[in-house]
């Protein structure tokens, strides 16, 4: 550890019983809508066309006000380590899980919208300490982006990817680790595009789930395969980002629904988890409700969704088009994700593809969805990144 680290203190969360017991008060008074008028017995295609039925959120938001746990997830956290940090005037809250292993790496996980460490706890242990002896091992921090969390909200402009880039150097140098690797999906494989991008003299290299092109590539010589994904991904920014659109250009508006109500936040949530898993109905075929919740919990108790929603303001489509990736990377696009772009394309930006997987299964959120493969690949990958260094 090197002097900055006395500037890294522990942090515990505990909501107060007072939060709590509000929580549920405003759930049990909650005014719901009619039903959709879409009608159909799920699963079925087109269910959920309309936004989150009915049934479906009214089920849920009696779960959260009687059986759902939050005292468990503040235990998980503090289980695997919780500490902040100022950086740039800003409170940055990360979780921090050292490898018993001498030959660990440091490693740093970004989570995106509508994710947040949340997506990681269930993970971080066998990342850290894997049964197998031959099996790589990491350091892990997990940092909760600006806004988000337990980090503090900016009340400036500027905290958008480039600073928060910069800001993840300067949070893994205070830490010891000079030289990391990177993984993130969503806005978090943006910001780690940009660390591969940016700081090669600290990034060893990277894994993402989300590997953007530079605009204007020509379709000539795709696949069919790699056409449908091209049109299925511009489509999706230009027929289903409503919510992306409205954070960017209004976050402080939809702010004001997402914080005062917790039955706006979940279905705002929910919608996204629906859609963006590999199901064929609702997300709780592959990820359980109290992981879920454990999301959305913390977006609630953190008072986070207008905070949160000004990341797109400050950053939507705002990826350098001239930013190259010259550090090894290993990408892997799940089948139901949001973006997939061929692997010519992505070879545009990033210069030494290592590895390169289409898994058959899984969608946005991997680590939730899919946690044993997003984890052993995970490990392939980062190894094959640290193959090309020996």
């Amino acid at each position: 550890m090197n002097h900055h680290s006395r500037d890294v203190h522990a942090f515990e969360s505990h909501a107060t019983d007072a939060d709590l017991e509000d929580l549920r008060a405003r759930l049990a008074a909650a005014r719901l809508p009619e039903a959709e008028t879409i009608h159909g017995a799920a699963p079925g295609p087109g269910r959920w066309d309309q936004g989150v039925p009915l049934a479906d959120l009214a089920d849920v938001v009696n779960y959260w006000r009687t059986e759902y746990d939050w005292r468990s997830f503040e235990r998980r956290l503090d289980r695997i380590g919780q500490f902040r940090t100022v950086i740039d005037g800003l409170e940055i809250h990360f979780l921090h899980r050292r490898s018993s292993r001498p030959d660990a790496t440091p490693l740093i996980l970004t989570h995106g919208w509508p994710g947040s460490i949340a997506e990681f706890t269930q993970v971080i242990a066998e990342l850290a300490e894997p049964e197998a002896a031959d099996a790589p091992a990491f350091h892990v921090v997990a940092p909760s982006l600006p806004g988000f969390g337990y980090s503090d909200k900016p009340s400036t402009t500027g905290w958008g990817i480039e600073k928060i880039a910069a800001t993840w150097v300067q949070l893994m140098d205070r830490l010891g680790y000079t030289e990391f690797l990177a993984h993130g999906g969503d806005w978090g494989g943006v910001i780690t595009t940009i660390l591969g991008g940016r700081f090669p003299e600290h990034v060893l290299g990277i894994h993402t789930t989300v590997a953007q092109p530079p605009p204007g590539l020509p379709m000539d010589g795709l696949s069919t395969q790699e056409r449908a994904w091209v049109t299925e991904s511009r489509d999706f920014w230009g027929l289903h980002a409503a919510y992306a659109k409205q954070q960017a250009t209004g976050p402080q508006t939809i702010g004001y629904s997402l914080v005062d109500s917790p039955v706006g936040l979940l279905a705002w949530i929910l919608d996204k988890f629906a859609e963006w898993t590999d199901t064929a109905d609702s997300p709780f075929e592959t990820i359980p409700r109290d992981r879920v919740l454990d999301d959305v919990t913390l977006y609630w108790l953190t008072r986070t969704g207008a905070s949160s929603a000004r990341i797109y303001s400050e950053s939507h489509d705002s990826l350098d088009p001239a930013l190259r990736v010259d550090v090894p990377s290993a990408i892997t696009i799940y089948p139901r994700d949001i973006e997939r772009w061929p692997r010519v394309w992505a070879q545009e930006r990033f210069r030494q593809i290592v590895r390169w997987r289409t898994p058959d299964t899984g969608g946005h959120f991997p680590s939730l969805e899919v946690p044993e493969y997003f984890v052993d690949d995970l490990r392939e990958g980062l190894a094959a990144v640290l193959e090309v260094h020996r």
